[in-house]
């Protein structure tokens, strides 16, 4: 058999101490503000997610066309395109 000695203060309420810390609050009327700041980082970072799930239905519809066989080609569009690409490099 072991015994257990309790040592300090660790058998204190949690709940209570909590209880005790609103208490005090409530005397001295002041709260601590929780503050929030998002990195300039982390924005960049929720835009590339929005832009990749916005990319994500882009592709899913393409893939739908191409399944059931509603997907054509615009050849002068292509054309265009790489008649663009060229002449600006």
């Amino acid at each position: 058999m072991m015994k257990i000695n309790n040592i300090g203060n660790q058998n204190i309420n949690p709940y209570k101490r909590n209880m005790n810390k609103m208490d005090q609050v409530a005397k001295t009327g002041k709260t601590a503000a929780d503050k929030i700041e998002i990195s300039s980082t982390a924005k960049e970072m929720q835009e590339v997610s929005k832009l990749g799930k916005e990319r994500q239905a882009k592709v899913e519809a393409l893939r739908d066309q191409v399944q059931n066989g509603n997907y054509t080609i615009d050849a002068k569009a292509i054309a265009k395109g790489i008649k663009n690409f060229y002449h600006q490099n």
